[in-house]
C-alpha cells in the first residue's frame, strides 16, 4: 500500500511511524511473549509501593515497623524545596519542559557523556517508571531480553511508553513526589523520609541545602555514594549536586563556596533505634497476625499499615525496668554461687563432661569452621584464640578479651525471664518481656519457652477439687502420701511425694492453707481423690493448651507451659469463670487511616461463677494464711487502702524455673526465671525458689505500677461475688510460729494472735521442689 504514495521522502516516513506503531501495539500486548510486561492502565492509576506497617502501643507510641523496604511516604509540601532543587538540577534539568521523554536532553546527554560530564539522559519520570515497575527485572523481559543488546533496546522503548503514560495522569508534582518516596537511598532506606531521619535524623520538610545535596547526590551510585560507607566519595558527590545547583541558578556562588566547605553534617543519633527495630513484641505480633493476614490476603511488610496493639508502654517501661533491676541482682547471684566452677550439672550435681563443646557444635561458627579445616580439634583450636570483642552484661556492653568459647560460656550462663501482664476481663495485654536482651536471645519467654511450671499449677488441681464438690474449708492431714499406678508403659508405679523441707506436721488443714503453704501432700491427696485426669481436664479448659501427662504429679507442675498459657488460665479464676482469649493487637488501619480490623476477646464459660470466686480466695490465701508463699510481698509497699493480692510461687526441681503468678483485681500477671539451658541452676532454696527469683520481678513491677493509678491498675480489694457462695470457706487456718533454721522459705510466717490458736511446727514449710514422674 505504500507503493501508491510517489513521494519518496514521504513514503519513508509513512513506513517508520506505521513500524512504530505497530512495535509499540506488539510490546504493549506482549506479543508471543517477545518483550515482556508492560503496566496496565489499572497500574498506572493505582502504582503499588512497598510502604512499611507501623507498630504503635494503644497510648500511640511508634515501637516498631514491617517492612520488606523501610518506606514511608510523604506529600509533596512535606519535602523541602532544596530537595526537589538539588533533584531538578542533577537529574532533569528540562523536567517541567519535557513530557516524560527528553530527547533534547537525550541528545545533550550523549553530547555531555562524550565530554566527560557525568549527567545521565533519562528523566527523572523515566526513572519513576524504572522504579515502579521494575522494568529491568527478569519478570519483565521477554524472549527478546536474552539476546543482548536487542533487549536493553525493548527496555528502554517500554521505559519511554510508560514516561509517557504517567505524564499523562499525574501532574509534575505528583511524578516528582512520587519519585522521592520510590528512590533507594541505600542502608534499607526507601523513600527521601527513611532516608532524611536515617541520615539527618530529621523530617524531608526540614532538610538544608547540604543535606539535600548529600540525598540526592547518592541517586547516583546508593553505595559507591553512601555517605556512612564512603564519606570521602559521599563529600565529593555532594559537591557536584552544589555545582549543578548553582549553574541552574539555585544557589549563589558565595553560597556553593560556602556550603561546599561544610561537612557532610551526618547525624546518626536514629541509627541504634534502627538497628534494634527487631523485638520480643514486634515478632509477637507478627506472629499474632499471621493467621488474619493470610485470611485476608494482606502481607503486613508492604501494605503501610498502623497497627496499634494493647500494649500500654509506660506499663511496659515499668515492668522492663523491674526486670533489669531484679535481673541484675539475680545474675550477680548466681554467679556467686559458681564462682570459678562449671555452672552445667547433672542431677546428682556432677559437671557435665564436653557441656561446652557440645554446646559449640550447634553453632554456625563451628560449621563454618569445619568446612573450612575439616578437623574438629583444630576447629576448637581456632574458637580458643582471644581476641577483643563487646559482650552483653547488665552494666551495658563490656569490652573483653574473649574466645568464642568465653562468648559462648559468657552468654549460655545467664539467667533469662518471661512477663506478661494481661486484663482479665477484657484480655487486653498491658505487658510482654520476653527475655532480658533480643539481640542476644531471640526466643521469646512468654509465648515460646515451655518450662514446668511447679506450684503455679497447683491451683487447677485444687479447682479441680471445688469441680468435684469440695471446698476451701474441707479439711486434709498434712502426712505422708503413697500413691500406686499404672504408668503410660504398662508399668506398675509408686509414688512418694515428699513436702518442700521433707517433713510432715500431720495437722488437718483447710484446703485453703494447704494452697496457701503449697504442701505436695495435700496437693497429692486431693489429684488421687479427683483423678489426675480431672486435673489436666481442668487446666486444659481454663486455658492451658500444651500437652499435658496424666499422672499422679500433674497437680505439681511435672508438665511444660508457657507464661501465656498460665496467665490465661488465672485469668479465668478472675473472670467469673469465663476464659478469656488474650488479645495482642486492637486495631488496624490502612494507609489512609482507614479502619480495616478490630479485634476483640473471645470468652467461654469454664467453670462456675461460685468456684471462680472461691479460686480467687483461695489464692489470696497465699498472703493472708499463715506460712502464705505469698508472704515475701510484704517487704515491698503493696498493701495501703487494705489493698488485696492473690498469687502462686513455683520453683521445678532442682531450682531450674522459678514462677510467681500474681492476681490483682485489675490485672493477671506471670513472671518466670530460669537459664534457657535448664543444667544451669541455682543449687539451694535459699536462692532458688519462685519466691526469691520471679516474686521480687512481681513486686518491683506493681510497687510502681501503683504509683501511677492513671494507667488502670488501682490499689483495692477484690471483686465481691456476683453469685450466692453456698460453700463454707470463711475458716482461717492457725496462727504458726516459726522457729527458723536458717532456710530459704518462700514464705514469711505471721505474727502470733491471741484469738487464734499458736501451733509451734519445727519449721514453715517451704514452696516445695516437685518430685516428678
Amino acid at each position: 500500500m505504500f507503493k501508491r504514495v510517489r513521494n519518496r521522502f514521504l513514503r519513508i516516513t509513512l513506513i517508520l511511524i506505521y513500524f512504530v506503531i505497530l512495535f509499540t501495539c506488539a510490546v504493549q500486548i506482549n506479543f508471543l511473549g517477545l518483550f515482556g510486561s508492560s503496566p496496565t492502565k489499572k497500574e498506572i492509576l493505582l502504582p503499588s509501593l512497598n510502604v512499611s506497617s507501623e507498630l504503635f502501643t494503644a497510648d500511640s507510641v511508634l515501637i516498631g515497623r514491617y517492612y520488606k523496604q523501610d518506606r514511608d511516604p510523604v506529600p509533596y509540601d512535606s519535602i523541602s524545596k532544596n530537595v526537589i532543587n538539588a533533584l531538578i538540577a542533577t537529574e532533569d534539568v528540562r523536567f517541567f519542559k519535557h513530557q516524560g521523554v527528553d530527547f533534547i536532553g537525550l541528545f545533550a546527554g550523549v553530547v555531555s557523556t562524550l565530554k566527560g560530564d557525568d549527567r545521565g539522559a533519562s528523566t527523572i519520570t523515566q526513572q519513576l517508571a524504572k522504579n515502579l515497575y521494575r522494568t529491568r527485572y527478569k519478570d519483565s523481559q521477554g524472549l527478546l531480553g536474552k539476546i543482548p543488546g536487542v533487549g536493553i533496546v525493548v527496555t528502554k522503548y517500554k521505559e519511554w511508553m510508560t514516561a509517557f503514560k504517567l505524564e499523562s495522569k499525574y501532574s509534575k508534582e505528583e511524578i516528582l513526589t512520587m519519585y522521592l518516596n520510590t528512590v533507594s537511598f541505600s542502608n534499607n532506606a526507601y523513600g527521601i523520609k527513611s532516608a532524611s531521619v536515617r541520615y539527618f535524623d530529621k523530617m524531608p520538610s526540614a532538610l538544608t541545602v547540604n543535606e539535600a545535596a548529600v540525598l540526592v547526590g547518592m541517586l547516583k551510585g546508593t553505595t559507591l555514594y553512601n555517605p556512612i560507607r564512603n564519606p570521602k566519595n559521599a563529600l565529593q558527590r555532594r559537591n557536584t549536586v552544589l555545582g549543578q545547583m548553582q549553574k541552574e541558578g539555585y544557589i549563589s556562588a558565595e553560597e556553593n563556596k560556602k556550603f561546599a566547605a561544610d561537612s557532610l553534617g551526618l547525624d546518626l543519633n536514629n541509627q541504634e533505634q534502627r538497628n534494634s527495630n527487631d523485638s520480643y513484641l514486634r515478632t509477637a505480633v507478627e506472629k499474632w497476625l499471621e493467621k488474619w493476614a493470610e485470611e485476608n490476603e494482606i502481607d503486613i511488610y508492604t501494605s503501610g499499615l498502623k497497627i496499634y496493639t494493647t500494649i500500654d508502654s509506660r506499663m511496659q517501661k515499668i515492668a522492663e525496668d523491674a526486670v533489669n533491676s531484679k535481673m541484675n541482682e539475680l545474675q550477680r547471684r548466681l554467679d556467686n554461687v559458681w564462682r570459678n566452677q562449671d555452672p552445667w550439672r547433672d542431677k546428682e550435681g556432677n559437671v557435665i563432661p564436653n557441656f561446652l563443646e557440645d554446646q559449640a557444635k550447634k553453632l554456625p561458627v563451628f560449621t563454618y569452621h569445619m568446612e573450612k579445616y575439616k578437623d574438629e580439634a583444630k576447629v576448637f583450636e581456632e574458637l580458643n584464640v582471644k581476641k577483643e570483642m563487646e559482650v552483653f552484661t547488665w552494666d551495658g556492653m563490656e569490652k573483653v578479651n574473649y574466645s568464642s568459647m568465653d562468648s559462648l560460656r559468657h552468654y549460655i550462663s545467664m539467667l533469662n525471664t518471661g512477663v506478661m501482664a494481661m486484663n482479665p476481663y477484657n484480655g487486653e495485654i498491658k505487658v510482654w518481656v520476653g527475655g532480658i536482651n533480643h539481640d542476644f536471645y531471640k526466643f521469646d519467654h512468654v509465648n515460646q519457652a515451655k518450662r514446668q511450671p511447679g506450684s503455679t499449677f497447683k491451683p487447677f488441681a485444687y479447682a479441680a477439687a471445688l469441680d468435684a464438690g469440695k471446698a476451701p474449708c474441707d479439711k486434709y492431714e498434712d502426712k505422708p502420701v503413697k500413691i500406686e499406678f499404672v504408668n503410660n508403659k504398662g508399668e506398675h508405679e509408686i509414688w512418694e511425694p515428699k513436702n518442700a523441707d521433707w517433713t510432715f506436721s500431720h495437722r488437718q488443714l483447710s484446703l485453703r492453707h494447704a494452697m496457701a503453704r503449697s504442701l505436695n501432700s495435700v496437693t497429692a491427696q486431693i489429684t488421687e481423690e479427683v483423678g489426675w485426669d480431672k486435673v489436666v481436664e481442668m487446666a486444659h479448659k481454663v486455658g492451658i493448651e500444651s500437652k499435658l501427662e496424666s499422672v499422679p504429679s500433674v497437680g505439681l507442675g511435672s508438665n511444660e507451659v508457657t507464661v501465656f498459657e498460665m496467665v490465661r488460665a488465672y485469668g479465668t479464676f478472675m473472670n467469673q469463670g469465663k476464659k478469656t482469649e488474650p488479645i495482642l493487637v486492637s486495631r488496624i488501619e490502612d494507609k489512609d487511616g482507614k479502619v480495616i480490623a478490630e479485634f476483640k476477646t473471645e470468652q467461654k464459660q469454664v467453670m462456675s461463677p461460685e468456684n471462680a470466686w472461691l479460686m480467687t480466695y483461695m489464692l489470696r490465701g497465699t498472703m493472708e494464711e499463715s506460712g502464705g508463699t505469698s508472704q515475701a510481698l510484704w517487704e515491698w509497699d503493696l498493701f495501703d487502702d487494705e489493698n488485696q493480692i492473690g498469687g502462686k510461687t513455683g520453683t521445678s526441681s532442682d531450682y531450674v524455673d522459678g514462677w510467681y503468678m500474681g492476681v490483682t483485681k485489675d490485672l493477671i500477671t506471670g513472671v518466670w526465671v530460669g537459664c534457657d539451658e535448664q543444667s544451669i541452676h541455682f543449687n539451694s532454696s535459699v536462692n532458688g525458689e519462685g519466691s526469691k527469683t520471679a516474686l521480687p520481678i512481681y513486686a518491683v513491677f506493681m510497687e510502681e505500677l501503683y504509683k501511677h493509678p492513671e494507667l488502670g491498675v488501682t490499689l483495692g480489694k477484690f471483686p465481691e461475688p456476683t453469685v450466692e457462695i453456698s460453700k463454707s470457706y470463711n475458716c482461717p487456718g492457725p496462727r504458726i510460729r516459726v522457729e527458723s533454721r536458717g532456710s530459704g522459705s518462700d514464705s514469711t510466717a505471721n505474727e502470733e494472735s491471741s484469738e487464734i490458736p499458736t501451733l509451734t511446727l519445727p519449721e514453715v514449710i517451704r514452696e516445695e521442689e516437685t518430685e516428678n514422674n
